[in-house]
């Protein structure tokens, strides 16, 4: 179940992740502004953002395989219309629409996790179901900007059709739902424990505070995947493929790094303690790559840059398993959506904004001003974690 959970998610990850990879052909032979490129990249998580509560609220009453194999099915419909779009604003609306039936696995994958796996090891478990989207990029990192050059972008987009068609048949096959509690209505003889379970979010601050934590470190998280392989290629003077292989390596290290910072959140017992970590590892690294602006330093630009997607992606698995502990099973698929509309919400606004902050003071600069939003979210971590099963 993890396994299916896992390539879903990244196959609907290829797909969000294209339009970053298509930039550097886009800005470099079709003269498309950063701004506009942005803008192309940001499709797939405007259509996201609209969508995700939904998508977590039908899975919460209909079940993960059901939303699973659906959004599957209708993300490689939309792949074939932007394989066969012949402008860019017919590219963003298949994109857009990609973007917002894609979002189906991100709050039923996070379902399954919670479903299929007792607390003392879901964070090892939510690790290696967060490893979906690191791994996601890294297939489209490695294989789009070829596809692209070589064949031209309708190939590149053909890669996600052929995922998410196969994935949507693998998990209709294989995926089974967790068993989860029945709900009753109050009345006599019915037990307290077995009635609705009330809102979380009227209990406590606790998953409104990790909300807006996660969507805070998500900007330093996309603007390293959607400029990274501009800003290697046109700052670094890295070649497109030699680029694209350093970020599928860093993403693919970041995948890896969330097994590890979920177990090490196992270990520790707390999941809030561990984010604070990361908050303060993502704050440093990201002073570490504006530095490589400066004369002598960029040396270390391949190496920082792992390092830091390494950080970037580090929380989403504790973020993720906080919210499905603290939700508990009968509100964890729309927490999960809450969590990730907050999340896409500002992943959106980073594709246009960074790209005009990068125009306005250049790469250096904007990566010094990125490091602001890790070091705004420490005074946000809750102190103790919060959990309820019911």
């Amino acid at each position: 179940m993890l396994a299916l959970g896992v390539a879903a998610q990244a196959a609907g990850t290829v797909f969000v992740s294209t339009p970053a990879f298509l930039i550097p052909l886009l800005h470099a032979e079709r003269g498309i502004s950063l701004v506009q490129a942005g803008l192309l990249a940001s499709a797939p998580t405007i259509g996201m953002v609209l969508t995700l509560v939904a998508w977590g609220a039908l899975a919460d009453r209909f079940g993960e395989r059901r939303v699973i194999t659906t959004g599957l099915a209708l993300t490689a419909v939309a792949a074939v219309g932007a394989a066969a779009a012949g402008d860019i604003l017919t590219l963003w609306v298949f994109f857009f629409l990609g973007g917002a039936v894609s979002a189906s696995t991100n709050a039923a994958s996070g379902r399954v996790v919670v479903g299929w796996f007792p607390r003392e090891r879901r964070g090892f478990a939510m690790g290696i179901r967060q490893m979906s989207q690191p791994l996601g990029v890294t297939v489209a990192a490695l294989a789009v900007p070829g596809l692209a050059a070589e064949f031209g972008i309708g190939a590149a987009v053909a890669l996600s059709l052929v995922l998410n068609a196969a994935l949507a048949v693998l998990c209709a096959v294989g995926l089974a739902d967790p068993v989860r509690p029945v709900a009753a209505p109050p009345g006599i003889g019915v037990e307290p424990d077995a009635r609705p379970a009330a809102n979380p979010y009227r209990a406590s601050s606790f998953l409104w505070r990790i909300h807006l934590v996660s969507a805070l470190l998500v900007v330093p998280q996309f603007a390293l995947s959607i400029f990274g392989i501009v800003w290697l290629v046109a700052e670094m003077q890295w070649s497109a493929p030699a680029a694209g292989l350093l970020i599928g390596v860093a993403q693919f290290i970041g995948a890896v790094g969330r097994i590890g910072v979920g177990e090490l959140s196992d270990r520790v017992g707390s999941r809030v303690r561990v984010l604070r970590w990361v908050a303060v590892s993502g704050c440093l690294v990201m002073l570490v790559v504006g530095a490589t602006g400066l004369p002598g330093w960029s040396v270390v630009a391949g190496p920082a840059f792992i390092v830091a997607t390494l950080i970037s992606v580090a929380d989403n698995g504790l973020a993720f398993t906080s919210v499905a502990e603290a939700a508990g099973a009968s509100w964890a698929g729309k927490a999960f959506g809450i969590q990730n509309t907050g999340q896409y919400v500002v992943a959106a606004m980073v594709g246009p904004l960074v790209g005009g902050l990068v125009t306005l003071v250049g790469y250096p600069l904007a990566f010094v001003a990125i490091a602001i939003a890790p070091a705004a979210v420490l005074p946000l971590i809750p102190k103790a974690d919060a959990a309820r099963e019911s």
